[in-house]
């Protein structure tokens, strides 16, 4: 395997003290690479998983000409150039039950969404235009040929691929396989991740705090991340500020994961191990960022498995997970195109202090004032408040070379809904 200081020896302004967000963002998926096991497995079994061959459609779709609208049926020939056209009706077509004949001239076919359209027609003209009198329709004038009909294999033709290998298969994907007749579908294996948390000072939920000692609430809020990706997760629990529990650790993630996410000991204190113990095992590719919160978050990895680790307070771990963690873990799932997390602009109420030179992850809330989406601030910011993040629904990113903001200054915005 390629070593990471290797292929990034030649990568413009790389430099493991000083990263910009992007720059760390874009590195991090430039080596990235997919798991490679693949499973078969029924469609309803799919659902979160990545497509590792494309799905290639059986049949047409949809199979036959189909009306996309109750209505009438008819050739449109018969329609006066101007005027009201009279037209007799010969039958009635239903969605499953096809009109049995050959449409003449001067007849139409009462059709209904999904009725197949009756040979010899050409249009449907829908319901509430037509002035029906006894067996025969009247059809206003200014209609045009084809509306309304949804053409054989418009959707899909038989033999191309209707999902691509990589595509994240959502309630959607499951449908539309299914409406193939396809029952099972071959995805990319889910990626193992394994973390832990480092230092003396945590504590387990449900046990008594000693004097310096906080509960342990980053693995939970990893746990919910980890889980909401639809990775297979392995929770080493609590790991002392000792290098030889550190490196046992290290050692038994390495060997059971893809990937490894620890947080805390990343920093530059005297108990803060996990740099010193990742280079030693294996290689970090860069160790700080220019942001904040998650300023000291280190990259590399150790044998196969890529290494990820966060900083301690809560807040940072959320951050970093969500602008880095994220959208490797879904390209280590085989995810193709990775999208990044999707953000607009919105003013801010709120005056926000910013130096340039770094990017800043505030938390916010988004909302409507007067018909405008706008956002403020939660309050604190401090990167161990974890409670701006349950009061917040957005992030707010002040980019790397910005300064201060004003109230009323347009902002970067992420929204939470759907993704924490």
């Amino acid at each position: 395997m390629t070593s990471l200081l290797q292929a990034l020896s030649c990568a413009d302004g790389y430099d493991p003290e000083s990263l910009n967000a992007e720059r760390a963002h874009r590195i991090i998926l430039d080596l990235i690479v997919p798991v490679q096991d693949r499973e078969r497995l029924p469609v309803r079994d799919a659902l979160g998983r990545v497509l590792a061959e494309d799905v290639i459609s059986t049949m047409d779709v949809p199979g036959h000409d189909n009306s996309a609208m109750d209505g009438y049926a008819l050739r449109f020939a018969d329609l006066a150039a101007e005027g009201e056209t009279l037209l007799h009706l010969a039958g009635t077509a239903f969605a499953g039950r096809a009109f049995a004949g050959r449409l003449g001239a001067g007849e139409c076919v009462r059709i209904m969404t999904g009725g197949v359209i009756p040979e010899g027609a050409d249009t449907v003209v829908i319901q509430e235009v037509v002035r029906a009198e006894d067996e025969r329709i009247v059809v206003p004038p200014k209609q045009r040929q084809g509306q309304h009909v949804r053409r054989a294999g418009e959707d899909l033709r038989t033999g191309t691929p209707a999902l691509r290998a990589g595509k994240l298969l959502r309630p959607a994907e499951l449908g539309l396989i299914a409406s193939l007749g396809v029952g099972e579908v071959v995805v990319r294996r889910r990626p193992r991740v394994a973390f832990f948390s480092t230092g003396d000072e945590l504590a387990s939920v449900g046990a008594p705090l000693k004097e310096g000692e906080v509960y342990d609430s980053n693995r939970y809020t990893l746990h919910g991340m980890l889980v909401r990706l639809g990775c297979e997760i392995i929770d080493l629990g609590v790991v002392r500020d000792d290098p030889a529990a550190l490196e046992a650790a290290f050692r038994k993630a390495a060997a059971e994961a893809d990937a490894v996410v620890t947080s805390g000991g990343v920093s530059v204190g005297e108990a803060d191990f996990i740099r010193g113990m990742m280079t030693k095992l294996g290689e970090v590719a860069f160790w700080k960022i220019a942001m904040r919160p998650g300023r000291p978050m280190a990259f590399g990895r150790i044998e196969g498995a890529w290494l990820f680790g966060l900083p301690g307070n809560p807040v940072a771990v959320m951050v970093t997970f969500y602008e880095f963690v994220r959208d490797a873990l879904l390209k280590l799932s085989g995810v193709d195109p990775v999208e990044p997390l999707p953000r607009f602009r919105v003013p801010c109420v709120t005056p926000l202090r910013k130096r340039p030179g770094r990017s800043e992850f505030q938390r916010g809330i988004l909302f409507r004032d007067a018909g405008e989406w706008k956002v403020r601030l939660t309050g604190a910011q401090g990167s161990g408040v974890l409670r701006s993040m349950s009061e917040a629904n957005c992030i707010i990113v002040v980019e790397h070379e910005r300064g201060n903001v004003e109230a009323g200054e347009a902002v970067w915005v992420q929204p939470f809904e759907g993704l924490v």
